[in-house]
């Protein structure tokens, strides 16, 4: 009875060479993850953006293929047509922001050098106590420098940060290239490395491109509706250039941590400068209850409604993404979101019986 002890120490040498050949399997395996993905930490940015606009525009280049029929043509003209759309307003969002802000410093400065300032206080008793005290302890004057001075340190940061910004910007284009000729390739590979039926990974890949498109075209929405109730109300109140203004408030809308009172508050000061008391209380309530309030109405309807989240985690997920991931996070947080919860809907679902692994 001996003869048996042999094969049964052959056994468990065998399945303790399998166990450790499979460690030491997923170890690389895991080891070569986190080695690519610090590799492409740093292109997270672009990467995001590239692909967002690959599921934004893929309707687009859909009917641009079918017309030029080679891909590498279709995706070069594709390319040649977002850029088109995104980055000349973009460009004029960023120069008028930055013209009007050194313009109103030079403005305010002007203002009090020539005592217009002491005048304006004078002449309302209620706020002289309080605008002599910062005369007197602070000095407007030392204020204007200090506030000129830091807006010039602070302009050529901007300038050293929008060439890496241009820099970012043509290596998203250059990956949206890749991502739009092929992305057919891109979808099956995601199809084949994932442990999941194709069912669900179609389902998984489509509920990352509706997310994609609700984040960014209903918060695009939401952004138009603010800018052109401030573009309004800047047009009724005599303001100079409300089209423009109006324009640049829905696109500071869609960054979540800025918005349309970056315009319309400095706005209301210049207006407390000339004395036009009626116009100042005007805009504010416009600007906070109405052009503000919208924001709190329609993003629930149009983001979070598409999302199929509530509107508290459609939020965070959001500004969560881009406390976290910068601002490739405003489109990133909400996929990693809905990528999980999808992947706890495919988690409870029952097999169906002798259905096999998942």
């Amino acid at each position: 009875m001996a003869w048996p002890y042999p094969v049964r120490l052959y056994v468990v040498s065998r399945q303790s060479r399998q166990r450790a050949a499979f460690l030491v399997l997923l170890g690389a395996i895991t080891a070569g993850i986190v080695g690519c993905a610090l590799l492409f930490a740093p292109f997270l940015s672009p990467l995001v953006w590239a692909a967002t606009l690959a599921i934004l525009f893929a309707p687009l280049h859909a009917k641009v293929e079918k017309l030029l029929k080679f891909r590498n043509l279709a995706a070069i003209a594709s390319v040649l047509i977002v850029a088109a759309l995104v980055l000349p307003p973009t460009a004029f969002v960023i120069k008028r922001i930055v013209d009007q802000v050194a313009s109103g410093a030079s403005y305010f400065q002007q203002q009090v050098e020539s005592g217009a300032v002491q005048h304006f206080i004078d002449r309302y008793p209620q706020i002289a106590p309080i605008g002599n005290w910062v005369e007197r302890y602070v000095g407007l004057r030392s204020i204007t420098s200090a506030v000129a001075a830091q807006l010039s340190v602070a302009a050529a940061v901007f300038v050293r940060g929008s060439l890496a910004q241009l820099l970012g910007g043509l290596l998203t284009f250059y990956l949206l290239f890749f991502f739009l000729r092929d992305r057919r390739a891109i979808v099956q590979w995601v199809q084949r490395a994932l442990p999941l039926r194709t069912e669900d990974t179609v389902h998984l890949l489509g509920r990352i491109s509706d997310t994609v498109r609700a984040t960014v075209w209903g918060t695009a929405a939401v952004s138009a509706v603010q800018g052109a109730l401030g573009g309004l109300m800047f047009w009724i109140l005599g303001l100079p250039a409300p089209l423009v203004w109006g324009f640049i408030m829905a696109a500071l809308s869609l960054v979540p941590v800025l918005g349309p009172f970056v315009v319309w508050i400095p706005a209301a000061a210049f207006l407390a400068l000339e004395g036009h008391w009626g116009k100042v209380i005007v805009l504010t309530v416009w600007g906070a209850v109405i052009v503000g309030g919208i924001d709190n109405l329609l993003r629930p309807i149009w983001v979070g409604t598409r999302l199929k989240l509530h509107t508290v985690a459609a939020f965070i997920s959001m500004l969560g993404g881009i406390l976290l991931l910068g601002a490739s996070g405003f489109v990133l947080g909400p996929v990693i979101v809905t990528l999980t919860l999808g992947l706890l809907d495919i988690w409870r679902v029952p097999e169906p019986a002798g259905s096999g692994p998942r």
